[in-house]
C-alpha cells in the first residue's frame, strides 16, 4: 500500500476513535494484530501488549470504561509504505475520580496486506499511572 493510503487508515480508525465505534477500528485490523501500550506498569489496565482482535476489542473495553475523552487530535503523521508514525494530543478524564490526564502522545502502526498489524503506544506513564492512585 502507497503512504497516502495508509495515513488515510489511521485517519479513519481515529474517526472511528472518536466516535467509540471500536468494530471499524477491529476491522483495520489483521486477525494476528500485535497491540501496545508499552509500560512497566501494571497500575493501568489498558497497559500492556495484546495479540488478535478479541483481545484489543478488550483494550478498547478498558480504556472506555475508566476515560473519558476531552480531545483527541492528531498533530503530525509521517509515513512509507509499511508504516505510519504519528503525534497526538490527548486531553481525558478518569470517570471515577475525575483526575485529568494531558499530553503528547506517539503511535507506531506498521501494515502488512492493507491491514494494521502491529501497534504501539507511548505516553506519559507517570501522569496516567496517578490518574489511579488513591
Amino acid at each position: 500500500m502507497s503512504a497516502d493510503t495508509n495515513v488515510a487508515t489511521i485517519k479513519s480508525v481515529y474517526d472511528a476513535f472518536g466516535r467509540g465505534d471500536v468494530r471499524t477500528i477491529l476491522n483495520a485490523l489483521s486477525d494476528d494484530v500485535n497491540w501496545a501500550t508499552e509500560a512497566a506498569s501494571t497500575a493501568v489496565p489498558w497497559y500492556g501488549v495484546r495479540s488478535g482482535k478479541s483481545e484489543v476489542s478488550a483494550f478498547f473495553e478498558q480504556f472506555g470504561s475508566t476515560m473519558e475523552v476531552d480531545d483527541f487530535t492528531p498533530l503530525a503523521f509521517a509515513a512509507n509504505e509499511t508504516d505510519v508514525m504519528t503525534v497526538v494530543r490527548m486531553k481525558a478524564h478518569h470517570r471515577a475520580n475525575g483526575r485529568t490526564m494531558d499530553m503528547q502522545m506517539h503511535h507506531w502502526f506498521a501494515f502488512r496486506d492493507g491491514l494494521i498489524a502491529h501497534h504501539r503506544a507511548t505516553e506519559d506513564t507517570a501522569q496516567v499511572e496517578l490518574l489511579f492512585r488513591a
